[in-house]
């Protein structure tokens, strides 16, 4: 059996850049990932490729496993900010944490080869104009780097590292045990057996499920979490542009009058696509943009997400949404796509009131009607939401926008864990979106930085 002195599950944010900082510190400790997707050349989507018009399900999934995780072929957005995207300064504080997330920034733009734009939300006057419709723009330093300088800023990183940190791609962690010495045992599903002293699970959203296991199996404490549910918005990029022009990404929180919920904007692409993704075979909707504007699309896309959070006894938060995804994928094969002045005027959109629309989808989804997977409330609470951006960007609420259905956003439970990122059983470490206590690219990344030096200074003490 080989020994390691830290074995990572999971390659995306948090294990990206905590082998990039223990390359960097030069240390001499003797570390493995390992991560159930493909190394980072091979990760092609077919849909992207041109094989395929939608979703197949491939087994793994490769915009959302693999060399850098989900984020990887995202729109490679970085938002260094405490005022979303997770709670990491709730463990380190709130200067460390944007210490370390401008760290991300420095590491980042260190690898690219282009010149990209911080955009910040400080002195926005949008922030205002906002402000007297009742919506509230949240403060924010945003990088951007496209999803294509971003696949080969990875790149870049992968290769840095590969030749200090054993990475094993196409490989799943099965069983996690502790035998007497106090060594966990790793074991894959190609029956290989791993020891270590230093545990760190970093499998991202879609590792939840597993996570939650072995917090079971070793009695570590998970607080019920959220999940978000919604729609990803398309329309014209002239609407939104004066508004992404200066801030690239608006964060956008509004509370309901209706239900007294949060709705709030996330993940904007100005000329950018819309995408499907697979997570735990099931196919949910996101979207991504490009820095190359031979890449780019006319149109503008966002989420639109209303939070929910649950009560005793329901801790289930995640069934909850994947069974809505589930409606989705029963009616439509995958995605739904619906035209908001039909669902105004309560009827599908069928293929015919496509043809008709002026505003081009750029991912091929089954015209439906949301209405029949997406609850009454949050589908009011996403309606309101949406005459309420109407205000501040007219055009929002016109009849040809789309909507996609659906997009949820998993969270973990959140694990409890100490300032460190140390479970009660010693040696085992929970980072990244995975523990709960981050929910961005920035975050994420930030957190596996942190483990890393702790773990090099505590092994070289």
């Amino acid at each position: 059996m080989k020994k390691y002195d830290v074995i990572i599950i999971g390659a995306g944010a948090s294990g990206a850049f905590a082998s990039y900082e223990f390359t960097k510190l030069n240390s001499n400790l003797k570390v493995l990932i390992i991560e159930k997707g493909n190394s980072i050349e091979k990760r092609i989507c077919p849909i992207k490729a041109g094989k395929v018009e939608s979703c197949i399900g491939c087994i793994p999934c490769n915009i959302m496993n693999g060399f850098g995780g989900a984020g990887t072929l995202s729109d490679g957005k970085y938002n260094i900010t405490t005022n979303f995207g997770g709670d990491i300064h709730n463990y380190i504080g709130k200067e460390k944490a944007i210490e370390l997330m401008e760290y991300v920034d420095e590491v980042l733009c260190s690898f690219d080869d282009g010149e990209s734009k911080l955009y910040t939300t400080k002195s926005s006057n949008l922030k205002t104009v906002a402000l007297r419709h009742d919506l509230h723009l949240l403060e924010a330093k945003v990088r951007h780097f496209g999803t294509d300088r971003n696949i080969e800023i990875l790149k870049k990183m992968y290769e840095y590292v590969k030749n200090n940190i054993e990475i094993k791609f196409n490989t799943c962690c099965s069983e996690v045990e502790k035998n007497s010495k106090g060594e966990y045992i790793v074991t894959t599903d190609k029956g290989e057996e791993f020891a270590c002293n230093h545990l760190i699970l970093a499998s991202g959203r879609s590792g939840s499920k597993w996570i939650s296991k072995i917090c079971k199996q070793f009695n570590i404490g998970l607080l019920s979490n959220q999940v978000d549910i919604g729609v990803r918005v398309e329309l014209p990029a002239e609407v939104f542009k004066h508004i992404t022009d200066e801030v690239y990404e608006s964060k956008i929180v509004y509370l309901t009058k209706e239900y007294n919920d949060l709705v709030r904007t996330f993940c904007m692409n100005p000329y950018g696509q819309v995408v499907a993704e697979n997570t735990n075979g099931i196919i949910t909707v996101n979207g991504h943009s490009y820095a190359n504007p031979e890449f780019q699309s006319e149109n503008t896309n966002f989420a639109l997400l209303v939070s929910n959070r649950f009560t005793e006894p329901f801790k289930d938060s995640n069934d909850y949404g994947e069974s809505i995804a589930k409606l989705s994928n029963m009616l439509g094969g995958g995605v739904l796509l619906q035209r908001f002045g039909d669902l105004i005027k309560g009827r599908r959109s069928d293929k015919k009131r496509m043809e008709k629309c002026f505003t081009i989808p750029t991912l091929k989804a089954t015209p439906g009607d949301l209405s029949l997977v997406i609850p009454k409330r949050q589908l009011d609470s996403i309606i309101e939401m949406i005459y309420a951006l109407d205000k501040i960007a007219p055009g929002t609420a016109n009849g040809d926008t789309l909507l996609y259905g659906v997009e949820v956003k998993f969270y973990n439970s959140r694990v409890e864990v100490d300032e460190n990122f140390e479970t009660a059983e010693k040696g085992l470490y929970v980072v990244g979106d995975g523990g709960g206590a981050t929910h961005s690219l920035s975050q994420a990344s930030a957190c596996g930085v942190y483990v890393a030096r702790y773990l090099n200074s505590l092994l070289k003490s």
